[in-house]
């Protein structure tokens, strides 16, 4: 917590000026560095981005809408409420209005705003950069400052609690007023808070799958640094001409002038991040999903059991136990 791409870039160069000249992949040694540095595009949204992944998913799957408390399936005109505004909160409410989603609270450790018509997501962002509070927003309906938390109750589907652990507790929990908590924050629900919610039937997508993206990102930096190329460096120009052939077999000739042309182009550094953080969190959404609904079991115990029975198998397989 508290980290930037400043910070890792200076634990970066530090441990390449010590073991440089001894250890070529010095660079990986730590992720989430200035692109320039050795990082990778797509680092600072990556968290809020899988966040996005994940229920946008679990929102199109006929099994979860059952067994939520919601009526419809997809993202449209869902209500959010949104704790914490920093890097997973801000990337991932972006994401979800782009998509249709409405976010209706905001809540900051300062100040809190509600609008049950929702907010422009941007404009509270540059709101808040500018005043350092949410404090005075003119297209708030409702602000508090004294007791921002006490926002965590307003209504809404989908409760988005992206800021701190424990933010969720037995002393707070019954006030909620929401169908599905979503886990942006690490351990942001405490035990005993998670089992009144159950007893409620409110589902809890939990942080070590929804907010798995940015670690995620990570390793996809670290692959990075030690294979010394960016992600499409090698593969972008053939892909042009790939789908430059494909069009001129069809008949079709474009002019390099055409607006067109930027929908032949190859993939990106960022293009293959979006594209490798989708398939990784669809994947990992369904399969865990799929397992609770399998077990009837709660969803974090199913992301806990799929994940040791996975270690069980490989010490099984490798021989070390019987």
């Amino acid at each position: 917590m508290g980290t930037n791409e400043q910070t890792m870039t200076w634990i970066m160069d530090t441990y390449k000026n010590m073991h440089g000249e001894t250890n070529i992949n010095a660079e990986g040694c730590s992720t989430g560095k200035f692109v320039n540095q050795g990082g990778i595009a797509g680092r600072n949204e990556s968290t809020g981005l899988g966040v996005y992944y994940c229920i946008r998913t679990l929102l199109n799957e006929d099994s979860f809408i059952k067994k939520s408390l919601l009526t419809k399936k997809g993202l449209q005109d869902k209500t959010f409420n949104i704790q914490g505004f920093g890097a997973v909160g801000y990337w991932a409410a972006k994401f979800i209005q782009k998509d249709g989603g409405k976010i209706t609270t905001i809540i900051e450790y300062n100040s809190a705003i509600h609008n049950p018509d929702g907010f422009d997501v941007d404009e509270v962002k540059n709101y808040w950069n500018s005043k350092g509070t949410l404090s005075g927003y003119s297209k708030a309906d409702e602000e508090v400052t004294l007791d921002p938390l006490a926002f965590l109750s307003k209504p809404c589907d989908i409760l988005l609690p992206a800021a701190v652990e424990k933010s969720i507790h037995i002393n707070n929990v019954d006030s909620l007023d929401c169908k599905v908590v979503l886990e942006g924050a690490n351990g942001p629900t405490t035990f005993m808070a998670e089992e009144a919610l159950l007893k409620r039937g409110i589902i809890t997508v939990p942080d070590m799958l929804a907010n798995g993206a940015g670690v995620t990102c990570s390793y996809f930096e670290w692959l990075k640094n030690l294979e010394h190329v960016s992600p499409g460096r090698m593969t972008k120009k053939y892909q042009e001409k790939q789908n430059m052939k494909i069009l001129e077999t069809m008949g079709y000739k474009l002019p390099k002038t055409s607006p067109h042309m930027k929908n032949l182009q190859g993939a990106k550094e960022i293009d293959i991040v979006y594209s490798g953080l989708e398939e990784i969190m669809e994947t990992a959404t369904l399969t865990h999903w799929n397992y609770a609904v399998e077990k009837d079991i709660n969803f974090r115990d199913a992301c806990f059991g799929k994940s040791i029975a996975k270690i069980y198998q490989h010490f099984q397989q490798t021989g070390l136990m019987l």
